[in-house]
C-alpha cells in the first residue's frame, strides 16, 4: 500500500552547477516540477505547461543550471544545461518578490522526445493551498513527506529521490495569514532546497475532527532552522568557538507563493501554444 504516489517521484530532480573549468557537476539542491493547467479536451486529457521551480538562492550565482533525468529505458541519467539568462544578460527566470521561489519554463517536447522519464505535480488536482488546507482541517501534527536531494547525495549514472518523513509543526500562524512560511519537524539538509513537501494521507481522526484522505504538493523547503552554541574560554570568560546545528525545524513555502511565480513566468515568456498533454 502506497502512501505517496510512484508518480511523484518523477516530479523532483537533481539541481546542480558545472565547473566552468573542468566541467564536473557539482549537486547544489532540488528541483520541482509543476504542470500549469491550460485547457482540458477530452474527458481524460488535459493541457499543462511545465515549470521548474525551486528556492531563489539555489539558482542566485548560476549563469546556467544542471537538471538531471532519468531516461525511460535503462539508460544512464540524462543531464541538461539550462541558462539563466539571454545574451544581453536578462533573466529567464522569475523570482517571487516577497518569497524564497523561483521558476522557469521547461519544454516538455524535447524531454518526451528524447524519451525522458518524468511527471510534474498537476496544479488542479494535486496541489494544496493554504485555503485547501484549512477547509480539510489541516493541523499541527500530521504527517507530511519531504523529497529531495540532501548533501546533494546523487548516483554517479542515475538519480533516486530521498524521501523522509516527518510532522507539520507550526501553521496556524500562516493559516491566519500572519506570517509567509510554515514549519515542519522533518530532516532537512543542504541540498533539500527547492524540494516538495507531500502531505500523507489519513483515514483514521479523533472525534469530531475530519480525517484528510488526500495526498497533495502542500508546500516547497525553503531551509532549516539553525541554533548557535558558545564555548566558552574557563579562564577569560570570552566565546571562543561558536557551533551552528540543525535544529530539525525547517521552513516550508506555501504552494500559493509557488503557483503566483509560476504565473508571472507564463506571463511574460514565449510559450507554445500546444504544451504537452496528459
Amino acid at each position: 500500500m502506497a502512501l505517496i504516489s510512484p508518480n511523484s517521484f518523477n516530479c523532483v530532480v537533481a539541481l546542480g552547477s558545472r565547473d566552468d573549468r573542468a566541467g564536473a557537476i557539482k549537486w547544489v539542491g532540488t528541483g520541482t516540477l509543476i504542470g500549469r493547467f491550460f485547457k482540458k479536451f477530452s474527458a481524460t486529457q488535459s493541457q499543462y505547461h511545465v515549470f521548474l521551480t525551486t528556492n531563489k538562492h539555489v539558482l542566485k550565482g548560476h549563469k546556467a543550471i544542471v537538471v538531471r533525468f532519468n531516461p525511460i529505458e535503462a539508460q544512464p541519467a540524462k543531464d541538461y544545461d539550462i541558462p539563466l539568462y539571454d545574451p544581453s544578460g536578462n533573466a529567464l527566470w522569475k523570482e517571487h518578490p516577497d518569497s524564497d521561489i523561483a521558476a522557469i519554463g521547461i519544454n516538455a517536447d524535447v524531454l518526451q522526445a528524447e524519451g525522458i522519464k518524468y511527471n510534474y505535480f498537476h496544479s488542479d488536482a494535486q496541489l494544496m493551498t493554504l485555503s485547501d488546507m484549512a477547509a480539510l482541517g489541516v493541523s499541527e501534527g500530521d504527517f507530511i513527506y519531504v523529497l529531495g536531494f540532501p548533501l546533494g547525495i546523487v548516483d554517479t549514472d542515475h538519480q533516486y529521490v530521498i524521501a523522509r518523513s516527518g510532522i507539520v509543526a507550526r501553521l496556524r500562524d500562516t493559516l491566519e495569514k500572519r506570517g509567509g512560511e510554515f514549519l515542519i519537524d522533518a530532516a532537512v539538509f543542504p541540498g533539500n532546497s527547492g524540494g516538495p513537501v507531500i502531505y500523507k494521507p489519513e483515514i483514521i481522526s479523533i472525534d469530531g475532527t475530519p480525517s484528510v484522505a488526500k495526498s497533495g504538493l502542500i508546500g516547497m523547503v525553503a531551509g532549516y532552522l539553525s541554533y548557535r552554541d558558545v564555548a566558552l574560554s574557563r579562564q577569560t570568560g570570552k566565546s571562543r568557538v561558536v557551533f551552528e546545528e540543525n535544529s530539525g525545524l525547517a521552513m516550508v513555502i506555501p504552494v500559493d507563493f509557488i503557483m503566483e511565480t509560476i504565473e508571472a513566468c507564463f506571463a511574460t515568456t514565449n510559450i507554445k501554444e500546444e504544451p504537452a498533454a496528459r
